[in-house]
């Protein structure tokens, strides 16, 4: 915060007056102690901070054009500070996930899954770290001239699945552009019925990797209709509403329904009389996410803005997000949109530089 004092002010610090400093006050004498931060962490109403983070999202959105078409979303890792996290220190239950460290008792123990690790055969091998922390989510956009730009962030514990955070993040940057995007792009991770469905409904794609989480899809015809374990296109039968919430459509065996045709077939469910049944999600995004052309360009366009995530939790990290000093889950939500603040506000300081830049040129 020592180089930005506006923010300083925005955040309500008692200033110590000094008028030969830029900005009428001291912002070094002004800024309290680390003691003194930390309680104003655990203390500073979150909804002020958010507003402050929605209105650099409004300053940006004027300042670079079309912000905001497309947003990409992800979930960065946090360390709590507690010792539990300490590879050189063994505590008894530290991988019991119903364990609450005394240092940190909001912390919660999760999994950070890789799949990077590149073998000598050219194969991939997931590899999985334990660690008790924080989860932060953070919708962002990027532009080729502008850079990133942070939409909205929002935390829980570590324990949380990423797709959790989706609606209040999708949310948040809704009301933040005031507009709703067009594409959506994520990891495999938000691979979830609702989440294409946010922008089937305007004529987008969400460009989000198939997870079928070990389970065989449904082969279908470029209408939707499935097919039968024999390979025969089924019989739809009746709509309902399905306990998970989306609407679904109940499909028979085209054998039996709807009157039998005479023919056998030797799958076991003929054998009991009743065929094959499938009960298919029928919401426009439970559509896309079956049909989407994962080979298609536009697919492939709007994944690759995936990696704006990567650069701000990259810029996040190196601010010191991924090891907060401070043993509490409402200090660590405040420390995280404060750093995503000084984000935003470093990137609307280069979009009024390029704009003064262009304006000079014409």
């Amino acid at each position: 915060m020592l180089k930005h004092p506006l923010l300083v002010i925005e955040l309500g610090f008692q200033l110590v007056l000094d008028p030969c400093a830029p900005y009428g006050f001291d912002v070094g004498r002004t800024l309290p102690s680390e003691q003194r931060l930390r309680q104003k962490l655990r203390t500073f109403d979150p909804e002020l901070l958010q507003a402050l983070l929605r209105a650099t999202v409004t300053a940006l959105k004027h300042a670079i054009p079309g912000l905001g078409d497309t947003i990409a979303f992800d979930v960065k890792h946090i360390y709590a500070w507690v010792r539990e996290n300490n590879p050189n220190v063994y505590v008894e239950g530290s991988f019991n996930v119903h364990h609450i460290p005394k240092g940190d008792p909001d912390c919660r123990l999760g999994v950070k899954r890789s799949s990077n690790q590149v073998q000598a055969d050219g194969s991939t091998k997931k590899k999985k770290v334990s660690l008790f922390g924080y989860g932060t989510g953070v919708a962002a956009c990027t532009d080729p001239t502008y850079g990133d730009v942070v939409l909205a962030e929002f935390t829980l514990p570590f324990n949380e699945a990423d797709v959790t955070y989706f609606r209040t993040l999708y949310q948040r940057a809704v009301v933040a552009l005031d507009q709703y995007p067009t594409h959506i792009a994520a990891d495999a991770a938000y691979d979830v019925w609702y989440v294409y469905q946010s922008v089937a409904t305007r004529g987008g794609i969400a460009a989000v990797p198939l997870n079928s989480h070990g389970h065989d899809e449904t082969p279908r015809d470029p209408d939707g209709l499935p097919h039968c374990a024999k390979g025969l296109r089924m019989h739809p039968v009746f709509f309902f509403r399905h306990p998970n919430g989306y609407r679904a459509q109940r499909f028979r065996c085209p054998l039996l329904f709807p009157q039998a045709t005479g023919h056998t077939c030797d799958h076991q469910q003929f054998a009991k009389g009743r065929g094959c049944v499938k009960d298919l999600n029928w919401e426009k995004g439970g559509l896309m996410r079956a049909l989407l052309d994962r080979d298609s360009a536009l697919y492939h366009t709007v994944y690759n803005r995936r990696t704006s995530c990567e650069r701000i939790n990259s810029q996040a990290k190196a601010l010191g997000i991924e090891t907060p000093k401070v043993r509490n889950g409402r200090s660590v939500r405040n420390l995280n949109t404060l750093t995503y603040l000084i984000i935003n506000v470093r990137a609307l300081q280069k979009a009024h530089s390029i704009n003064e830049g262009i304006q000079q040129m014409n």
